[in-house]
């Protein structure tokens, strides 16, 4: 088991935001996260980040407790994510960016020389390898969020948590996002997503997890996700055939 928690639960003041959550993630998944707004998606993976301590329960990452370890100590045993909000370094190139990421990740670069060289590869995985030289601030929004996960990737992450790649997105790049998260899977990263463009999400998920006010409610393939009748009346409404169609990728 790649990452599982037990009973995990965070409270702000009176308000619960993740209650009593149980999830397990095996290596090689896509895990997908739904749920409406302020269900708790980006608190659970605060807390999985590091960025929230749980009040109770545990996270156990490869079998460890992690449940105490700080954001960059969980980044060293390989747990990275992208944010909704992306924050690049604004005034350094995207080259630069991305090298940050490879001197402080799970297996940091010994030189800047070997940084820029493992931010040229990503940069060329993702189509940004012709702007690597650019300052972060002259992108657009799509090339933004490709930048994002660049910095991410860069920690050779053995977990990605992607919060609302696909937010934004035309059609077609959605297409070639989901592209991307299936190879990065196929590299041997395990990834959980929180995504509302539902389709899609069923259209590169294994298996699906739904949040509501805190707590999960149902878990299992896209398929039976969307047939579940604490899903519909919680999230996805009742006439939502093309909503959850799976987007297929060619």
């Amino acid at each position: 088991m790649l990452l599982e928690l037990r009973k995990v639960s965070r409270s702000f003041g009176g308000l619960t935001a993740v209650r009593v959550v149980d999830l397990q993630v095996e290596a090689g998944e896509i895990v997908g996260l739904i749920g409406p707004n302020g269900a708790g998606k980006t608190t659970l993976f605060n807390l999985i980040t590091g960025t929230f301590r749980p009040n109770s329960g545990t996270i156990l990452f490869e079998g460890a407790d992690i449940t105490g370890l700080s954001p960059h100590a969980r980044c060293k045993h390989g747990i990275a994510r992208t944010f909704q909000l992306v924050r690049p370094f604004p005034n350094l190139s995207l080259l630069d960016n991305v090298a940050v990421g490879s001197v402080y990740g799970r297996r940091p670069a010994p030189s800047r020389r070997a940084a820029e060289a493992a931010a040229r590869e990503i940069l060329g995985m993702l189509g940004l390898l012709d702007r690597a030289q650019r300052p972060a601030r002259t992108l657009t929004l799509v090339d933004r969020k490709q930048l994002e996960l660049a910095r991410a990737l860069a920690t050779h992450p053995k977990l990605l948590l992607l919060d609302e790649l696909l937010a934004g997105l035309n059609p077609s790049e959605v297409l070639a996002a989901m592209d991307m998260v299936r190879r990065i899977r196929d590299s041997g990263v395990t990834i959980i997503m929180v995504e509302h463009l539902v389709k899609a999400l069923f259209g590169v998920s294994d298996r699906v997890a739904v949040l509501s006010a805190g707590e999960k409610i149902c878990e299992g393939t896209p398929e039976l996700v969307a047939q579940d009748t604490r899903v519909v009346d919680a999230y996805l409404g009742t006439d939502h055939s093309e909503t959850t169609r799976p987007i297929a990728l060619a």
